[in-house]
């Protein structure tokens, strides 16, 4: 029973949470929703034991919804989205607990938001039919809209519709796409479906109906991850949302874009994305974002900016991974995947901390603060250290096997995203410098309190998980093995088959 309701409920009970909400006092709408979510996490649990590592779906539920256009409520997940949705469950309840102090108008509207959240970036992950997928896409795009706009910064309406029409205009083209391949299908074999894996085995032989369709489903994904030079709307949204949007965004929202690369684009048109012309513009689009975000994120002087650009950076090594196409490379993807939602939301939940207290994320305003409030500073080095990828942690692991994979296919490219780790370790390890270390040289600094219970309550999670994946990563890998291969044996034949 619990195999076919699963994820269903996971889809329903945010929802249903989010309309409890408005029936609760204002003050006690926190408390609610984070009840709520860690219920839902508590749900989603199971599925790491009950998941049987192999390369088809699991835990499906199928139910006609539009029959006469072959619309179906389709949904399931293998060993690639089984993570995507354990870190949104996991990532969730702390983005509540961390919100606690800094929402303080609205709390019932904001929470609600941010529940109604879930259940899309959730059906993005288990959706099995394309019409589903995109209605979770939309769901996902309009309450993060409204918490960056009501309750982000001084410009945050500018930062909303700016990420607004980015994620709207690369929308439209992927339904263009969807709506494309739905018909070109149905022409062929009489039958219409938006079923993922029927459209999947009847993608073939498109001609160069199949570059127009991939170009569609790239502009939406690569704006979604994103990919430089369509990055532009990710710095604004993240300085300008609450902590909780900017943890969500980059843990979460991020990783739908890469997720749509390994489960729509490259199966769906292997013979475009391993073209040879298609590979080099990824790759050198990768290597530019890996080396061009650590380098302006160098030069932030606002701190929250700094790993915001970093981002950009992180995701280059992941989309690398997706391209090189070995089980290395992929695995290392959705591990840096993981790991990225772990210590970048960590990242920007220790910022949020530092603006609680000074009311400033520049740089410049701290210094000496290892002094003042060691914990802190010590939750910042450990993160700062995972994101930079030292052996121990969580980013090594992920990024290691990028490298050793992408070597294998793309020598010259490997050598050049290596030094993206040097970078990485000059603008966080600086900024890491001028933060906690450095003189305390400002008499703002030097009463500043200490992580509070329920901080150390939303960090330790996260810090235990950086440990946890850092030194024994063995029970993810082979979660995620058999639907790393299962893409590889997928996507390369078609590619072989369509250049014969």
């Amino acid at each position: 029973m619990y195999d076919h309701l699963v994820l269903t409920i996971l889809l329903a009970w945010p929802i249903v949470a989010a309309a409890a909400l408005w029936l609760v006092p204002e003050g006690r709408a926190k408390h609610v929703a984070f009840v709520a979510s860690l219920i839902e996490f508590a749900v989603s649990i199971p599925l790491w034991w009950r998941f049987v590592p192999s390369g088809g779906m699991q835990f499906e539920a199928s139910v006609p919804w539009i029959a006469g256009w072959g619309i179906s409520y389709h949904v399931g997940l293998d060993g690639i989205s089984l993570f995507m949705v354990l870190l949104t469950t996991f990532l969730v309840p702390l983005s509540v607990l961390g919100s606690f102090s800094y929402i303080t108008k609205r709390e019932r509207a904001f929470y609600a938001n941010l529940l109604v959240l879930t259940t899309g970036m959730i059906g993005v992950f288990i959706a099995l039919d394309l019409f589903l997928f995109y209605v979770m896409w939309e769901v996902m795009l309009i309450p993060m809209y409204f918490i960056i706009g009501i309750w982000g910064g001084e410009r945050r309406l500018y930062a909303a519709i700016k990420f607004f029409i980015y994620t709207m205009f690369g929308s439209l083209l992927m339904l263009v796409a969807i709506l494309g391949l739905y018909f070109v299908v149905a022409s062929r074999t009489g039958t219409y479906s938006f079923d993922y894996a029927f459209l999947l085995g009847h993608s073939t032989g498109l001609g160069s109906l199949a570059w127009w369709f991939f170009g569609a489903f790239f502009l939406a994904f690569a704006i979604k991850v994103p990919m430089f030079p369509f990055h532009t709307w990710l710095p604004d949204a993240h300085v300008e949302a609450p902590t909780a949007g900017s943890v969500i965004l980059a843990g979460v929202l991020l990783k739908m874009g890469t997720y749509g690369f390994l489960r729509f684009a490259l199966p769906f048109f292997p013979q475009v994305a391993l073209h040879p012309t298609v590979q080099a513009a990824v790759v050198a689009l990768s290597l530019i974002g890996i080396i061009y975000g650590g380098l302006v994120a160098m030069v932030q002087p606002d701190v929250k900016k700094l790993v915001a650009y970093s981002s950009v950076s992180h995701l280059g090594f992941v989309m690398l991974g997706i391209w090189a196409l070995t089980l290395q490379s992929v695995q290392g993807a959705l591990l840096v995947m993981i790991n990225h939602g772990l210590s970048t939301g960590a990242l920007f939940f220790l910022v949020g901390m530092l603006y609680e207290r000074r009311h400033s994320r520049l740089i410049e305003a701290f210094g000496g603060l290892a002094r003042v409030v060691p914990l802190l500073a010590t939750a910042l080095t450990i993160v700062s250290l995972s994101s930079i990828g030292l052996p121990g942690t969580n980013g090594f692991v992920g990024e290691f096997l990028i490298l050793i994979g992408a070597f294998r296919t793309y020598p010259w490219a490997a050598g050049i995203a290596t030094t993206g780790v040097i970078v990485a370790a000059m603008y966080l390890l600086w900024a890491l410098q001028r933060v906690i270390f450095n003189k305390l040289d400002k008499a703002e600094n030097e009463h500043l309190p200490d992580l509070s219970w329920r901080e150390v309550a939303v960090l330790v999670p996260i810090l235990l998980g950086i440990f946890w994946i850092g030194l024994y990563p063995k029970p993810i890998l082979q979660r995620m093995e058999p639907a790393a291969q299962h893409l590889i044996d997928v996507v390369r034949p078609g590619a072989q088959a369509a250049l014969r």
